[in-house]
Order: structure tokens, then C-alpha cells, then sequence
């Protein structure tokens, strides 16, 4: 889409992560005229490489902070009301193990895990026994006792992509694989290079992550907070376990992780927290044999590096409040906005965390609108729904049995995928379509060339990585040749 020379767009939003997507959507619903600039493809670095939780951070409580627990929980079940079709909740078995946290602290824990965010629907914690419990089964006998409580999933991926899209189809630019190359003040106005022309801007949102302190100097401004990049890596193997239950355990350095079902197929494990000092975030042999040793304390089967079948690593933008080790660095954020006799202002997101990103967003979007005028509307984004997520959260398995019965060619994981993916919107990615066939090319394990053209024409798709790695994950089950075949066609085809 060519965009008009002459546009003058009251927010130009750099970076297309959760917060950037985020903002430009909150934005974008007040009125404004908005335009995201994305270097790469939407939710291509940190936000599509977290652990997938919205959570509060129940380890965050030992570090005492309380306020960014509290805003966490808040935001829990307000992000599922909005889109339960990616976000679902969970329940995480905590193992109680001699020698490390006594169980009175971690029954206080999530005591205060419980009242603190005001919790509503999701059910409390509980101690159980796991000699009994269907949790305990893959344990070993050692691990006797322990706690169960909730927190919830999601695909952190598609939730980028879906407020990219409401961004969009409440008036906003999305304009990926775009990076800025220059950005300059000329007094009231913001211009900004790219390959796909200038542009200009009565402001700009500096939501680039990793890469704030590059846009900053760009745009010629000092940094006002420090920034500490941790890479985060995890593993993912063929299933440890059939039940529903995700696992949080305790190392004996400190640290925790998680085990939780992922894919139907395969378990997820992370995630480790290492100083990042440049390149492209990958998962050492040191940190892979870590996390395999970590399961493998708690497993009776033990868990190798050679039955990882993918890892994926990000970097995590914190603020740098020099704490000591990695793992005890703020998941806060903060923002410094510029002084407004410099002329046209520029606001620079420092940190943060997948489940805030809602909060963070009204947050950066109300203080803008001291200086914009056209975003003094009232904050909306707690109760809209995302796209494909217009059904009551306690009827995602009706969902899903409405489109397997809409459409029985459908294998139960393909249907179920489709659902979990796309919510209310499969009916347009398949519509009338009587079988498989009737869905065009299909290039293996459920994806259709109809689901591909939606993903091309509607989530700025443009390569089997896409396609493959965040708007689905199907790279896991892809082979070789498969993925060759999707490459071709995505080739041969613009989008549209």
C-alpha cells in the first residue's frame, strides 16, 4: 500500500513488538493518525521469544516487587476477557523440594500471589499431594508435596500481530520490514528516512526494545535510564507428560523455570537469564545442557540435549537498576518523554513485560496526549476485544466444537490450532469451503493456501518464516521439503 506523500501523522511508532503494537493500537482507537515502523516482521525479536505466560511473576515477590506483581495480576484476566482465543488459563504445579524455599514461604507466596492483582475467575492455590495427584506421575518419588495455582498462556506472537491488526483496521499504517534510517526534529515535526520514503510526524514512540538506545541517538537524544539486555533462551522436546498441568520448579542456585505443554506435542522449558552482550540472541550449549539438567532433577526420565528438537532465545530490554545477577534485574518499565521546548516530542519506552504491555500502552498513550491534543479520549483497550476474540472466555471449547462441526474435514489438531489461532475469524480464513480441497493448495499438517493468502493479505505474512515461526508454529512439524514448497509459493505470490 502506498501511503500519501503528504501525510503528516500525529504518531510515528518505531518498533513492532508487543509495546510498540500495543501503543499504536491504544493510539489509533483515540483518533489519532498512527504509523508503525517495523524494521523486520512484526513480533520478530523479544516478543515472540518470552516463556508465553501472562503472569504476574510469582518469583518477583522474593525481589519485593509488589507493584509490578500487583499491575501484572490486574492485567491477567483483563487480557483474557480480550482475546480468549490465544490466551487460556493454566495451572502450574509447584513441587515442594527439601533444601531449597520451605513450604511456609512458598504457601505465603501464594498467599499474596492470590489477593494481591484481584483475582477473580481464575481458581486459588492449593497444596496437594503428588503421590496421588495426576501432576505427580512424571516426577520423581522424591517429590511428594507440593502446591497447585493459576496463571495463563498465551501465543505471545499473535497477540503482537492482533493488535497490529486492530491498529490497522482502526485507521493506523503498518508498514514492516521498514527500519528508519534517519530521524530528525524540524521544530514541530518529526522526519523520518526509510526505504519506503519519508515520512512526518508530530511525534514519536521509541518502542524499539533492544534497539532503544540506537533510535535515541539517531534522533540526537540523551537516554535518561540505562538499559540491561538479558537473553532468555528455551528448549522445547517431545512431550514429558500427557496431562494439562505446566510445571514450575526450583533450582538449587536460586533460579526457577518452567515445564509446560506446548504444541499438543511437545513441552516447553525456560528460561535462563544471561547478560546479552551483542549478536543474534542463540541458545548456548551451556545454557541448552542447563535447562536439560534442571528437568532432568525433577523428571524420572531424564531429559538430553539430544532430544531438544528447537530452541529460540531473546534479548530482554530491562532497565538497568544494577542488580547483580540477571534474573534479579526489574521486568519494570519506565518512560522518558522530551522536554516540550524541544519541539516535537519523542517517548522512549524503557523495559517491560509481555503482560503489561495493555497497561504500558494507556500509560505511554495518556502522557502523549499532553502534548497531543487528539488523544484526550478515554482509555478502551481493557474491555475491546481482539480481533477473533468476540466470544465469552468460558466458551473457547464451544468455539472450537462449532468449527469442527463447520468444517469435519478437519483433522482435531488442525481444528484445534485454527481455533486457538484464530478464534471467530476462521470462518474467513475457510469460509464455505466442504473440504480440504476447496481450501487450495495444501502444503501440510492443516495449512491451507487459504490460510496462507489470509496471513499474507491480512498479517503482513511475507515468508514461510512468517508463517512458520509467529503466526503459527507449525515450523515444528514442517519438514524440509515442506517448508521448500511453502517458500515457493509465498515467492511466487505477492501479497495482496
Amino acid at each position: 500500500m502506498t501511503l500519501p506523500a503528504d501525510q503528516i501523522y500525529e504518531i510515528a511508532v518505531i518498533g513492532g513488538g508487543v509495546n510498540g503494537c500495543g501503543i499504536a493500537r491504544d493510539a489509533a482507537g483515540r483518533g489519532a493518525q498512527v504509523l508503525l515502523l517495523e524494521a523486520g516482521d512484526l513480533a520478530g525479536g523479544t516478543s515472540s521469544a518470552s516463556t508465553k505466560l501472562i503472569h504476574g511473576g510469582l518469583r518477583y515477590l522474593e525481589h519485593y516487587e509488589f507493584a509490578l506483581v500487583r499491575e501484572a495480576l490486574s492485567e491477567r484476566e483483563q487480557l483474557w476477557g480480550i482475546a480468549p482465543h490465544i490466551i487460556w488459563p493454566l495451572r502450574f504445579v509447584l513441587p515442594h523440594a527439601k533444601g531449597l524455599r520451605p513450604r511456609w514461604l512458598l504457601r505465603l507466596g501464594l498467599f499474596i500471589y492470590d489477593h494481591i492483582g484481584g483475582r477473580k475467575r481464575l481458581p486459588t492455590a492449593e497444596s496437594i499431594d503428588l503421590s496421588r495427584h495426576p501432576a505427580g506421575g512424571p516426577l520423581k518419588p522424591e517429590f511428594a508435596q507440593g502446591f497447585v495455582y493459576s496463571d495463563c498462556w498465551v501465543d505471545d506472537a499473535r497477540l503482537v500481530v492482533l493488535n497490529a491488526r486492530d491498529a490497522a483496521d482502526r485507521g493506523a499504517a503498518i508498514r514492516t520490514h521498514c527500519p528508519v534510517e534517519r530521524l530528525e526534529r524540524h521544530g514541530d515535526l518529526w522526519h523520518l528516512d526509510t526505504p519506503d520514503g519519508p515520512f512526518r510526524a508530530r511525534a514519536v514512540v521509541n518502542a524499539a526494545g533492544p534497539r532503544v538506545l540506537d533510535v535515541l541517538g539517531r534522533a540526537h537524544e540523551q537516554a535518561e535510564y540505562g538499559m540491561r539486555l538479558v537473553r532468555g533462551s528455551h528448549i522445547v522436546v517431545p512431550k514429558l507428560f500427557d496431562h494439562e498441568f505446566a510445571y514450575f520448579f526450583q533450582l538449587p542456585d536460586g533460579r526457577i523455570f518452567f515445564a509446560i505443554p506446548y504444541e499438543q506435542d511437545f513441552t516447553l522449558i525456560g528460561t535462563t537469564d544471561r547478560d546479552h552482550t551483542g549478536g543474534e540472541p542463540r541458545a548456548s550449549e551451556e545454557e541448552i545442557a542447563y535447562l536439560c539438567e534442571g528437568a532432568s532433577l525433577y523428571f524420572r526420565n531424564r531429559v538430553v540435549p539430544a532430544d531438544v528438537v528447537w530452541t529460540y532465545s531473546g534479548v530482554r530490554p530491562l532497565l538497568d537498576d544494577h542488580s547483580g545477577k540477571p534474573e534479579a534485574a526489574t521486568r519494570g518499565y519506565r518512560f522518558d518523554l522530551s522536554e516540550a521546548e524541544e519541539g516535537a516530542p519523542i517517548l522512549t519506552v524503557f523495559g517491560g513485560k509481555i503482560t503489561t504491555y495493555r497497561h504500558l500502552a494507556q500509560e505511554a498513550v495518556e502522557l502523549l496526549a499532553e502534548r497531543l491534543p487528539v488523544l484526550k479520549g478515554e482509555g478502551w483497550t481493557a474491555t475491546a476485544t481482539l480481533p477473533g476474540g468476540d466470544f465469552p472466555r468460558e466458551e473457547a471449547d464451544d468455539l472450537l466444537a462449532l468449527i469442527a462441526d463447520r468444517y469435519p474435514f478437519l483433522e482435531p489438531l488442525w481444528a484445534s490450532r485454527l481455533a486457538r489461532c484464530y478464534g471467530t475469524l476462521t470462518t474467513e480464513i475457510l469460509g464455505d469451503a466442504a473440504s480440504l480441497a476447496e481450501c487450495g493448495a495444501h502444503f501440510g499438517h492443516g495449512l491451507t493456501e487459504a490460510e496462507v493468502r489470509f496471513l499474507m493479505r491480512r498479517e503482513w505474512a511475507r515468508s514461510a518464516e512468517d508463517v512458520l515461526w509467529r503466526r503459527t508454529k507449525l515450523g515444528l512439524r514442517f519438514s524440509a521439503a515442506e517448508q521448500d514448497q511453502l517458500r515457493a509459493f509465498i515467492a511466487g505470490r505477492p501479497a495482496d
